[in-house]
């Protein structure tokens, strides 16, 4: 069977194949084919230059197809540009307590810019803070935001 093999599958057997799985990942959109197309090609432009054995070739292919994947999901993807929906996002935004806040009861805020799309929040704090204070953010869970004190330094 290998001999049939080493025999029958030239080097424009892959390059045609690499082509195929290039297309369809073009119309599927899932960049995992991309490096299985990627590394038929040059399995290919490789067979071409030097004479290689189905085995070596599927060897190359595979080891070339692992490393093109696994290159692309720790370079290549698309990271995201905000920190917006992450758990530290607006941390340290200031705004002014609205309706009183007593400790561990919740009040509102408004906030001097929209977090989460909103400039109003429910909030919480550990202590007490009257209406006017100035707060910043010190967590977000959920729905509810968790303030303290906004001290300025002079």
């Amino acid at each position: 069977m290998i001999e049939f093999l080493n025999e029958s599958i030239l080097w424009w057997h892959w390059i045609i194949f690499g082509i195929i799985l290039l297309i369809l990942d073009m119309t599927l959109a899932t960049f995992f084919i991309l490096g299985l197309g990627a590394a038929a090609v040059i399995v290919g432009v490789v067979d071409l230059l030097v004479m290689t054995t189905f085995t070596q070739e599927l060897s190359i292919w595979m080891m070339l197809a692992i490393l093109i994947i696994a290159g692309w999901f720790k370079w290549f993807r698309q990271k995201p540009l905000t920190q917006s929906g992450q758990s530290n996002y607006r941390l340290d935004t200031l705004g002014t307590v609205t309706e009183t806040i007593e400790p561990h009861s919740r009040g509102k805020v408004t906030f001097d810019t929209p977090v989460l799309g909103n400039t109003t929040w429910h909030a919480t704090s550990k202590i007490a803070l009257e209406a006017n204070t100035r707060v910043q953010i010190v967590q977000i869970n959920g729905q509810l935001i968790e303030v303290e004190p906004h001290h300025t330094t002079v």
